[in-house]
């Protein structure tokens, strides 16, 4: 995809001052810490960061060398498995003649539309009733862009479908599913990024329920200890960690393996590998301003802290409605939060960063709603492919 420049200073011209001078300072940060050779690991949330394109961003990141690991959702697996972005046709499900009580809240059904391609891929791995499947694509309803694998048929079914075979390989090998799903995913989604770069693309343990059977099947494939000791050896290897548009991080504010913020302190107790966030870098994309008050009163009053040290709920002594990661968060020395979109944020770091480590990006995410994003989304829905599932048995060989 084409790097417009000017479409990236204009999201940078229109960031609010105190926004802009730290986003500068986390830029400066994660350019100092890679040009020693340093580490950068991404937590990413669900939904947004792949309507956003951030997470075919991110894979660009890590295909560069500039993103050394990555903790996201089953969700984002799913949707990665079946290509990131697909278009689906949504219609009334109702009036199609499927039973009410079987169908979604609003009564809508999807079908995927897919290539000749992919649907012949699919037909290889699942019995797919083509005669339902000429008449969903006939009904009357409405074509979007959304993320892919999800509700539409047979997609989702599909990746459903592959998810639990990949997790009987998973627990033979004694593997992650998403590193084995990675093995045949496009070199576009972070999982097949991670792959090729022999990099850690890891659910954490809060981010297991989403993707439906995917999340299940990922839950299923190493055991909970096992895969909460993988995300704190990765997070333990960064200097610097980005958060990007996260509900679930208590796996990395309060983890059971984290002394500074977390529960770590009886693993070490009893002689456990540890580590502490305390020197580290954290950045944290968020839309909350919430986070920001609570970053500021802790900054200026030490007031998160004192609640904890007097054992006061910090929702009441700060007057904030509180998140969990908000706590761990605003207590960390060098915490830099950024309120602000990550579709408009994202980018810019991307380009920034780049660009001080005389690197060419291949891609780059911009904001859905703006013309250049629209075509982003477009670019991936065409270029992004699904899991191939011939190439996971061909690896394994």
């Amino acid at each position: 995809m084409e790097i417009k420049i000017e479409v990236i200073e204009k999201l940078y011209n229109n960031l609010e001052g105190k926004v802009k001078e730290r986003l500068e300072e986390a830029i400066e940060k994660i350019v100092a810490i890679k040009k020693k050779g340093g580490k950068l690991v991404v937590v990413t949330g669900s939904g947004p960061n792949v309507h956003e394109g951030v997470t075919t961003l991110i894979a660009e990141l890590i295909n560069k060398g500039i993103v050394d690991g990555v903790s996201t959702s089953s969700a984002v697996i799913a949707h990665e498995m079946a290509g990131s972005l697909e278009k689906v046709k949504r219609f009334d499900g109702v009036r199609f003649g499927f039973k009410r009580e079987k169908l979604p809240l609003d009564g809508i059904f999807e079908v995927a539309i897919m290539d000749e391609d992919y649907l012949n891929q699919i037909k290889k791995e699942i019995t797919i009733d083509e005669e339902l499947l000429k008449r969903m694509l006939a009904a009357d309803g409405k074509i979007i862009i959304k993320v892919a694998g999800n509700v539409a048929y047979p997609t989702g079914l599909r990746t459903e479908k592959l998810a639990k075979e990949i997790e009987s390989i998973a627990k033979r090998n004694s593997l992650p599913l998403e590193e084995v799903a990675g093995t045949g995913a496009d070199i576009h989604t972070m999982i097949g990024a991670g792959f090729r770069k022999k990099i850690p693309v890891l659910v954490s343990v809060p981010q297991l329920i989403g993707g439906g059977a995917v999340g299940l099947a990922i839950g299923d494939s190493i055991s909970l200890t096992e895969r909460t000791r993988r995300m704190a050896k990765m997070l333990s290897s960064a200097e610097i960690i980005i958060e990007s548009a996260l509900a679930l991080s208590q796996e990395i504010h309060d983890g059971p393996f984290e002394l500074t913020t977390g529960h770590g302190i009886w693993a070490d107790w009893q002689g456990e590998k540890t580590y502490s966030l305390k020197e580290k870098t954290i950045v944290r994309i968020d839309l909350d301003p919430n986070l920001e008050k609570a970053w500021q009163m802790e900054r200026k009053t030490g007031i998160v802290a004192e609640a904890i040290d007097k054992g006061l709920p910090k929702t009441k002594v700060t007057k904030v409605p509180f998140r969990m990661e908000m706590s761990g968060f605003s207590r960390l020395p060098h915490s830099i939060p950024l309120i602000g979109d990550i579709g408009e944020i994202w980018p810019i770091i991307a380009y920034r960063v780049a660009k001080e480590l005389n690197i060419n990006l291949g891609f780059i995410s911009y904001k859905q709603t703006l013309p250049e994003g629209m075509e982003m989304r477009e670019w991936i829905v065409k270029n992004v492919k699904a899991v191939n599932r011939e190439k996971i048995y061909q690896q394994l060989k």
